[in-house]
């Protein structure tokens, strides 16, 4: 799975600060802050990278790293929320 899911992140992370962070992994190919309906970020992100392995490596190296004050948890995405403004 090419896919993580990032969580606890700040409320003012935006998906460039997403995608620059995780690109100590690797390539990644899109990334995005899931929203809710009103605009306010849920605290959470999905990342996909351009292979399984960055994926993994992702998971290995930046869980419990600081992310605009934050220590965020990366794991393996399970399922893809359908709502949330994506960018690449």
């Amino acid at each position: 799975n090419r896919r993580v899911y990032v969580g606890n992140l700040s409320w003012s992370v935006a998906w460039q600060s997403l995608k620059d962070h995780m690109r100590q992994a690797g390539e990644v190919v899109h990334a995005e802050v899931i929203m809710e309906y009103n605009g306010r970020s849920k605290g959470c992100g999905i990342v996909e990278y351009a292979t399984d392995e960055e994926a993994q490596e992702a998971i290995k190296t930046l869980t419990d790293t600081e992310l605009n004050g934050r220590m965020i948890f990366v794991r393996e995405d399970r399922e893809t929320p359908n709502q949330g403004a994506s960018y690449q």
